[in-house]
C-alpha cells in the first residue's frame, strides 16, 4: 500500500511538472531580426556608400553584398540554393528572366508602400512576389562620327540589313548577355514568328550583311565599337539608350553633344527587380530594404551608378541624363510568361540561323 501511494504521488508529481514546464515555456518565440541583411545581386551592381549607410544607421544593421556573377549566374546560385537561401533579398533579376524566378517560387510576397510611385507598367506581378527598382531600354547605338559623310544615320532595325551597313553592327550572344537577349527579343516581338518575313529571317539577313557576336557588353562596346575605350572599327552597336549619357559624364572635358547617339527603334525595355528570398528569415528587415530600395536617396543614386533610369517617378534626374539620356516612348516588350516559354528555344534557333 505504501508503495501504491508513493507510485501514485510520483506521476501526480510528474504530471504537475510538465504542466508548469508547458506553461512556462507557451509558444515558441519568433525569430530575431538579423542583424545583417545579406544582398545578393549581380556584379554590375553599385550604391555610394554614404547611401548604405543611411540603411544601416537607420535600421541598425549592416549589409552585405554578395556578387554573384551576371544576372543569369545570379538567378542559377538562387535557385539551387533555395532551401538554404545565402541571402535576405535578392536584386537584379530583369524581365528577361523573371519567369524562371517565379516559377522556382524563390521569392515571398511583398507589396512596398513606395510603389504608389512607380509606373504601373513596370509594376508586373500581380501576386507582389517582385517589386521594381529600375529599368533601362536596350537599342542600338551609333557612333556619330561615322556618319558625316553621305551615309545616312540608319533609322529602323530594317536598315541595318541594307548592304550600305554591312560590317558596321556588333551585337552580344544572347546566350551569355543580357543585352543581347534583350535585342534578340526585341526582333521576336518585331518580325513575330510566322509570316513572310519572320525574326528568323532578319537575323539570316543581319548574317549576310556581316554582323559581330561578342560574348558580352564590354566585348562589344569598348571592344568592338569604334566609339568606345578600345580600338573597334564598328560603328553600330547593342547598347543602352542610356550610353550616350555615359559617354558625356566621363569624358574630359565634357563635350555638349554626345559622340553617340541611341537608335530609339526597337528599343527592348529591360526592368531589374529585387525580391525577398524564401525562407531566408530576413523579415520586416529585408521588407526595409526593399522600401529603401525604392526610397528618393536610393533612386536618386541610381543613374550614375549604373546608366540606367529609377523606378520611381519622385526621383530627380541628374543634368546629364535630362540631357543626353532617353527613354524610348513606344518601348518593345513580351509578356514575362511568354519570354519564359520561348526563351530557351529562341536562343537554340538563333545560334543555328547566325552561329552555325
Amino acid at each position: 500500500m505504501a508503495r501504491q501511494r508513493g507510485e501514485r504521488r510520483w506521476r501526480w508529481a510528474s504530471l504537475l511538472t510538465l504542466l508548469l514546464l508547458a506553461g512556462c515555456t507557451g509558444p515558441s518565440p519568433s525569430p530575431s531580426p538579423p542583424t545583417t541583411l545579406r544582398l545578393m545581386t549581380h556584379d554590375s551592381f553599385a550604391v555610394s556608400d554614404e547611401v548604405l549607410a543611411q540603411f544601416e544607421s537607420e535600421h541598425g544593421v549592416s549589409v552585405e553584398i554578395l556578387r554573384a556573377g551576371d544576372a543569369g549566374a545570379m538567378l542559377n546560385q538562387a535557385i539551387l540554393t533555395r532551401s538554404a537561401p545565402l541571402a535576405h533579398v535578392l536584386f537584379g533579376v530583369d524581365n528577361t528572366f523573371l519567369s524562371r524566378a517565379l516559377e522556382a517560387e524563390i521569392f515571398v510576397p511583398y507589396r512596398s508602400p513606395q510603389l504608389e510611385h512607380v509606373p504601373a507598367a513596370l509594376d508586373i506581378d500581380p501576386q507582389g512576389r517582385v517589386t521594381p527598382i529600375d529599368y533601362g531600354d536596350v537599342c542600338l547605338n551609333i557612333d556619330r562620327s561615322a556618319f558625316e559623310g553621305e551615309l545616312p544615320l540608319p533609322v529602323r532595325l530594317e536598315d541595318l540589313t541594307d548592304p550600305a551597313y554591312a560590317g558596321m553592327l556588333v551585337v552580344q550572344n544572347p546566350a551569355t548577355s543580357s543585352p543581347g537577349l534583350a535585342f534578340l527579343l526585341a526582333t521576336v516581338a518585331r518580325f513575330g514568328e510566322e509570316g513572310d518575313y519572320t525574326w528568323r529571317d532578319y537575323w539570316a539577313d543581319l548574317r549576310r550583311n556581316d554582323v559581330l557576336v561578342t560574348a558580352g557588353w564590354e566585348d562589344a562596346y569598348n571592344g568592338a565599337f569604334s566609339a568606345g575605350a578600345g580600338e573597334g572599327d564598328r560603328p553600330i552597336v547593342v547598347s543602352y539608350a542610356t550610353s550616350p549619357a555615359a559617354e558625356v559624364y566621363f569624358a574630359e572635358p565634357q563635350p555638349a553633344e554626345a559622340p553617340t547617339l541611341a537608335l530609339m527603334d526597337g528599343c527592348f525595355r529591360q526592368v531589374e527587380f529585387a525580391g525577398i528570398l524564401a525562407g531566408s528569415g530576413g523579415g520586416e528587415v529585408a521588407q526595409a530594404f526593399v522600401d529603401f530600395m525604392l526610397s528618393p536617396a536610393f533612386q536618386e543614386d541610381i543613374p550614375l551608378n549604373t546608366f540606367v533610369f529609377p523606378a520611381s517617378s519622385e526621383a530627380e534626374l541628374p543634368a546629364v541624363f535630362v540631357e543626353h539620356a532617353q527613354a524610348a516612348d513606344e518601348p518593345i516588350s513580351l509578356d514575362a510568361a511568354e519570354i519564359g516559354s520561348g526563351r530557351e528555344r529562341w536562343i537554340e534557333e538563333w545560334t543555328d540561323v547566325v552561329l552555325r
